[in-house]
């Protein structure tokens, strides 16, 4: 259960955020342009947490999404450390709170999935 809950919201708001990147909305335009990754970055984030989004949902997939999300994330949360602010453009530090609670959720799904993770990791050394 814990586990469905936090793919869920992971998931939910990692696409939520696509409208906003796809479409070209003033807010992510504003965004990537203030990190120098305006049309490219905005538009690869978008492809990326879609695609993580997607991968969170399968559960053959889980730990794949959230080690991508979780990478996502971090670069998400570091620009707005580091180059943004926590508040953007008066959204109270809406989109600092949402890349915070995806980095959660990923980081407990990749403890709660461990056995999984060890199978990927176990795949990938006997294929090479």
């Amino acid at each position: 259960m814990l586990s469905g809950l936090l793919r869920l919201v992971a998931a939910v708001i990692l696409l939520q955020t696509l409208y906003f990147k796809f479409m070209g909305q003033p807010e992510s335009i504003y965004i990537f342009s203030k990190v120098g990754m305006e049309p490219w970055g905005r538009i690869g984030s978008g492809v990326a947490e879609l695609l993580a989004s997607i991968l969170l949902l399968v559960p053959a997939t889980i730990v794949i999404g959230a080690f991508l999300a979780a990478g996502i994330m971090v670069g998400a949360l570091a620009a707005h450390l580091f180059i943004l602010g926590i508040e953007v453009r008066g959204d109270g530090g809406q989109l600092f709170v949402y890349a915070l609670v995806v980095l959660i959720a990923s980081i407990v799904l990749l403890f709660v999935h461990f056995q999984q993770l060890i199978s990927f990791k176990k795949r990938f050394l006997k294929s090479h």
